[in-house]
């Protein structure tokens, strides 16, 4: 018996790889500056934006984690821009951090992610949520390229599966840095977050196919 497995493709071969962030420099801009330089300036401008949302923090009694926009941020700029190109974006972000005060409420500094405690190496209380930032950009923008993006319930997919790698690598960091049970760390690093999740998705799920209704409209600028 043959088991027949869905493909994870949902656009032609052609238009597999593209993301709605190919779309954002105009064509006659593009061509000028060469692939190379649009890349780079893209990557930079998707660390930029995710240390723009991350200036939203609100932070909980008791808890070392904070609500911010940083995850709303990360799912967009990986579903924009792409497995390599979000990754990137998420990496050159977290090396930021390490100087600059780009991280939730401004704060900055490679401890964030880990640390020496003692003389072992330790892992900040978000430093598996930060980590995640990466794969999770990563993640979602793999899907984007496989057209995910471009429908109502394939993006909220995919941000959702973008959403679950997040926390995957977050609460097993949470636990690891302050020594929490699994129950208080899904209780502090999960459950106070699902609400905004669930917004962001909505939020995430909207965007991407209005986006490329809107270049859909405009065929003379692919």
């Amino acid at each position: 018996m043959t088991i027949s497995v869905p493909s994870l493709n949902r656009v032609p071969a052609a238009e597999r790889g593209l993301t709605i962030a190919d779309f954002l420099v105009p064509v006659r801009i593009g061509e000028r500056i060469g692939p190379a330089v649009r890349h780079a300036a893209l990557i930079v401008t998707g660390a930029l934006l995710v240390a723009l949302a991350a200036r939203f923090e609100i932070r909980l009694p008791d808890n070392p984690v904070p609500i911010t926009g940083q995850t709303f941020g990360v799912l967009l700029v990986g579903g924009a821009l792409g497995f390599r190109r979000g990754g990137l974006a998420l990496a050159l972000y977290l090396l930021m951090g390490a100087f600059l005060p780009v991280y939730a409420g401004g704060t900055s500094g490679l401890s964030r992610i880990v640390g020496f405690e003692e003389g072992r190496l330790v892992l900040g209380a978000t430093g598996g949520y930060l980590l995640g930032f990466v794969v999770a950009a990563a993640v979602v923008g793999r899907l984007a390229e496989l057209g995910w993006d471009r429908r109502l319930l394939g993006a909220v997919a995919a941000m959702a599966v973008g959403n679950v790698v997040i926390y995957l690598f977050g609460v097993p960091g949470l636990m690891a840095a302050t020594g929490m049970a699994l129950g208080e760390a899904i209780a502090k690093g999960l459950l106070p977050f699902l609400f905004g999740d669930a917004l962001k998705l909505a939020l995430a799920g909207v965007a991407f196919p209005a986006a490329w209704w809107v270049v859909g409209r405009l065929p003379e600028e692919r």
